[in-house]
C-alpha cells in the first residue's frame, strides 16, 4: 500500500511561525514536483473555512493547501476547536459540530479524537507523495503531554522527522530550544532532525556562536535562519496578528488613505475577511478598540463573532454601541458580517442556549432584523449576486461561504442585500442580508465578500469617491505572496537536507 513520506514542523511555543513555515514547505515541495498536502491533527482557532463539500476546517490549513496547489479538504484538519468561553470550546470533528466541551471534558475525549486523527492522516497518506505536518503550541507542555494528539505522538505515528522552530524576535531563543530538548523523552529527541530559527533581524554572522552552541549542547544542527519577513502577503489565522500595529497602510497610495475600521470584538472570528484591505495601497485598515475615534473612519465593520451576545453586551458596556449610533447619524457607513450582521439588528435571541444561558439581547437597531440562534450550524460555500436595481451596487457575482448558527428575518423597512444563487453545487434563489433605507447600513452572512475585487472596489469607491485599478486582483496577490514566501524560505533553509530526510523516510 502506498504511504506518503512525511516531515513535521513543531515549535518551542505558540506563534513561533509553524503555520507559515509549513505553508512555505508545501509551496517549495510543490514547485519541486512533489504531490504534497498539509496536515494538522488539532487546531484551535476562530478563523475557519468551509470546504466544497460543506465541511468546516481551520484557515491555516486552507492557506497551506493553496500553497500546495490543491483544494482544501477536512482531512487536513480533522479536529478544530473554537473557543467560546475561557474554559470551553466548540469541538468540530471532521468538519461537523460534535458539541461544546469544557477543557476537562475534551481531555477525556481524546481517545476518540485520536482515532479520527489516524483515520484522516491515513487517507491523505494513501493519496500524496509527501505530508507536511504542523504541530501545535509546544511538544513539552508537561500537564498535557500524556494526552498528546498533535505533536510527538503524531510524529511517531507518521514516522516524521521533526523540524523544531523557535522565534528569535521574542528573545530567549537558545534557552527555548535547549529547554524543549531537555523536556522531551529520549525517543522523542531522536525525532528532532534540525532547528529552525525564525523571524531573525540583523547580521547572521553574529548568530554563529549560538548555532555552534546548539549543535554542541544538543547534537542537533540548525538547518536554517529565516529572516523576519515583511511585505509578504500570506493570510494569518491567529488572533495574535491583531496584537501587532493595528494600522496597516502602504506608502504606494496617493493622497489620503481610505480608512476602514474593523471592531476588535472579544470573540472576533474570521478576521481574514478583511485581509484584502490589509494590502491595498489605498486603504488604512485598523482593528479598532473602545478607545479609537470612529469618526475618523470612512466605514466601520462589525466582524464575525463566536459569541454574538457576549460581544453585543461588550459593545454596550464599553460605549462603542453608542459611538456607532452617533457615527451613523453623522453620515457614516456601518457594515456587519455574520455575527456583526446579527448585532446590527433589533434583537438576538438564544432560546436553545447555543451561546448563553438563554434569553435575548437587544441589538443596535441599525437594521430592521431579528436573529434567533439555532442548534444546527450552516456551513456551505455560496455564490451570490448583488441586487443592484434596488441598492445601487454594481451587478456582479460574488463567491464566499456561510458559517452561522443564526437565522435572521427582516422587517418591513429592511431590503435584502444579496440573492444567494448557489449553495455548494445546488442552484438556489434565497435572499441574504439586509440593507437600510439610506443604504449606509448593511449586513450579510457571506464570508469572504471583500475578496471579490469588483465588489471591494465598488465598496471603497462608495465610501470615499476614489477610483481603482481593477486589474489588481486579490487572488493574484495571494499567489505572489506564497511564491515570495517560498523563495525567502528556500534561500534560508537547507532544502537539500529536508529532501534527504524525506528520502530516508521509513528507514530511520
Amino acid at each position: 500500500m502506498h504511504k506518503a513520506k512525511a516531515i513535521m514542523v513543531q515549535g518551542t511555543g505558540s506563534h513561533v511561525g509553524k503555520s507559515i513555515l509549513t505553508a512555505a514547505l508545501c509551496r517549495i515541495l510543490k514547485q519541486d514536483g512533489y504531490k504534497v498536502a498539509p496536515f494538522k491533527s488539532q487546531n484551535m482557532a476562530l478563523n475557519s473555512y468551509v470546504t466544497a463539500d460543506g465541511l468546516e476546517m481551520g484557515r491555516a490549513q486552507v492557506v497551506q493547501a493553496e500553497a500546495a496547489g490543491i483544494a482544501p479538504r477536512v482531512e487536513m484538519n480533522p479536529i478544530l476547536l473554537k473557543a467560546n468561553s475561557d474554559t470551553g470550546c466548540q469541538v468540530i470533528l471532521k468538519g461537523k459540530v460534535h458539541g461544546n466541551m469544557s477543557a476537562v471534558e475534551y481531555h477525556r475525549f481524546k481517545d476518540t479524537a485520536w482515532s479520527v486523527v489516524t483515520e484522516c492522516y491515513d487517507r491523505l497518506a494513501q493519496e500524496f507523495d509527501v505530508i507536511v505536518i504542523e504541530g501545535a503550541g509546544s511538544p513539552v507542555e508537561v500537564n498535557l503531554k500524556d494526552r498528546d494528539i498533535v505533536n510527538m505522538r503524531v510524529a511517531t505515528m507518521a514516522n516524521a522527522p521533526v523540524l523544531l522552530a523557535a522565534d528569535i524576535d521574542r528573545g530567549g531563543v537558545f534557552a527555548s530550544l535547549v529547554g524543549t530538548m531537555e523536556l522531551l523523552e529520549p525517543e522523542e529527541r531522536r525525532l528532532v532532525a534540525g532547528f529552525v530559527i525564525n523571524k531573525f533581524r540583523g547580521d547572521k554572522t553574529l548568530l554563529q556562536p549560538g548555532l555552534d552552541f546548539l549543535r554542541e549542547k544538543t547534537g542537533v544542527p540548525a538547518i536554517g535562519v529565516v529572516p523576519y519577513l515583511r511585505d509578504i502577503h500570506v493570510q494569518e489565522e491567529d488572533g495574535v496578528a491583531l496584537d501587532r500595529p493595528r494600522t496597516v497602510a502602504s506608502s504606494a497610495g496617493e493622497g489620503e488613505p481610505i480608512k476602514v475600521y474593523v471592531l476588535r470584538l472579544p470573540h472576533i472570528s474570521n478576521f481574514t475577511d478583511f485581509d484584502a484591505f490589509r494590502h491595498d495601497p489605498m486603504v488604512e485598515l485598523r482593528f479598532a478598540g473602545p478607545d479609537d475615534d470612529l469618526s475618523e473612519a470612512h466605514a466601520v465593520i462589525i466582524p464575525g463573532s463566536k459569541n454574538t451576545i457576549d460581544d453585543l453586551m461588550f459593545l454596550k458596556k464599553t460605549g462603542v454601541a453608542a459611538d456607532l449610533k452617533r457615527y451613523w447619524k453623522k453620515g457614516g457607513t456601518i457594515v456587519g458580517i455574520c455575527g456583526g450582521y446579527q448585532i446590527m439588528g433589533r434583537v438576538v435571541r438564544d432560546p436553545h442556549e447555543v451561546e448563553s444561558k438563554g434569553g435575548a439581547e437587544e441589538g443596535l437597531g441599525l437594521l430592521d432584523t431579528e436573529t434567533v440562534l439555532e442548534r444546527e450550524k450552516i456551513t456551505r460555500q455560496a455564490e451570490a449576486v448583488t441586487l443592484d436595481s434596488e441598492t445601487g451596487w454594481p451587478a456582479t457575482t460574488l463567491k464566499g461561504y456561510e458559517i452561522h448558527m443564526g437565522r435572521t428575518t427582516r422587517g418591513a423597512s429592511a431590503r435584502p442585500f444579496l440573492t444567494i444563487v448557489k449553495r455548494g453545487d445546488e442552484p438556489t434563489d434565497v435572499e441574504d442580508g439586509a440593507i437600510s433605507a439610506d443604504n449606509r447600513c448593511w449586513g450579510t452572512y457571506l464570508h469572504g465578500i471583500f475578496d471579490n475585487d469588483t465588489f471591494r472596489h465598488a465598496f471603497l469607491k462608495r465610501i470615499s469617491g476614489a477610483s481603482f485599478d481593477r486589474s489588481a486582483g486579490y487572488e493574484a496577490l495571494k499567489e505572489k505572496g506564497l511564491d515570495d514566501l517560498a523563495r525567502s524560505v528556500r534561500e534560508n533553509l537547507d532544502i537539500d537536507l529536508i529532501k534527504g530526510l524525506l528520502s530516508s523516510h521509513g528507514s530511520r
